[in-house]
């Protein structure tokens, strides 16, 4: 049980849920794209299984990296705490590189432009000499590269292609596109935020760092609820294919719950920060939740 505890830890279960709801999300969104309610479940589970495997060769990569600084900030983390050899993390994700690879080279061009962008660019993120964690701007962009862009765009072209054989990009997923690269980069902000002691000693020059808490909490809010107005007003206005009633209705309760929560924060304390971090990826959750079913139900 302390193993199986310590390999849940191990591939960052707040992501795992984020990267199971993407996956799940944009399906149904493509899926009330199709004309012929036709479910493809064994094309959807192997691309979740390919997902889910590269999302942990990322995380694990970068914890084999940074076994020093989160002993420091995050000390519980199987690495950190001694649970896990080096040797056991390799062989984790090593095995999760090639079944993430094998899986998306077998389901088509754009599944495995999809993970073999995101391996690439979660391999440069943490493995020296380039290291792009160590410069805020290119580790905001390695996340919200993926999260934002690659993901939205490419899987979602790969469950449309199979769903309706069509390449089309709707504008209701480039609507939603937009959206996940703000709410994407306020995550690659916020998640250095309880970080600072562990990042200050080893050099790891985050924005948190150049700018303080206070401001980068500050800009950061500002930057999420600015997309939560945009993506009401364009609700109200009206997309094709989306139920504008549900994303107006979600988006809004959404909106003011964060802000509500915002106003509780003190940006100074690593803690509160910290479950305010965790708070960012619930909306992230809740993305995947609410606007696909705001196509599924119109």
């Amino acid at each position: 049980m302390n193993l199986i505890s310590a390999f849940v830890r191990f591939t960052r279960p707040h992501t795992i849920i984020g990267t199971t709801l993407s996956v799940i999300g944009l399906y149904i969104i493509a899926l009330s794209n199709s004309p012929i309610m036709d479910f493809h479940v064994k094309e959807l589970v192997l691309a979740l299984i390919s997902c889910l495997a590269a999302n942990i060769y990322i995380v694990g990569l970068n914890q084999i990296t940074d076994v020093e600084i989160d002993k420091i900030n995050k000390p519980n983390l199987p690495l950190a705490s001694g649970v896990f050899s080096i040797r056991t993390a390799k062989i984790i994700i090593l095995t999760s590189f090639f079944l993430a690879s094998f899986i998306a080279q077998h389901e088509g061009k754009f599944l495995f432009t999809t993970v073999s962008l995101s391996l690439l660019i979660g391999t440069l993120y943490s493995l020296p000499p380039f290291r792009l964690k160590r410069f805020h701007f290119w580790a905001a962009a390695c996340i919200f590269v993926v999260r934002g862009l690659i993901v939205n765009l490419l899987l979602f072209l790969h469950f449309n292609f199979i769903l309706s054989g069509s390449m089309d990009i709707p504008a209701k997923i480039w609507i939603l596109t937009g959206f996940m690269f703000g709410l994407s980069l306020v995550i690659a902000w916020f998640k250095d935020m309880p970080d600072t002691k562990g990042d200050r000693e080893f050099r790891i020059i985050t924005l948190t760092l150049r700018l303080g808490p206070k401001k980068v909490f500050n800009i950061g809010r500002i930057l999420l609820a600015s997309c939560y107005i945009a993506l009401i007003l364009i609700g109200i206005v009206g997309i094709s294919g989306v139920n504008g009633t549900i994303l107006i209705v979600s988006h809004v309760c959404l909106l003011i719950l964060m802000w509500i929560l915002s106003l509780k924060i003190d940006p100074a304390n690593q803690n509160s920060t910290a479950r305010y971090y965790l708070f960012i990826w619930f909306l992230f959750y809740s993305e995947y939740i609410f606007f696909p079913l705001s196509c599924l139900i119109t």
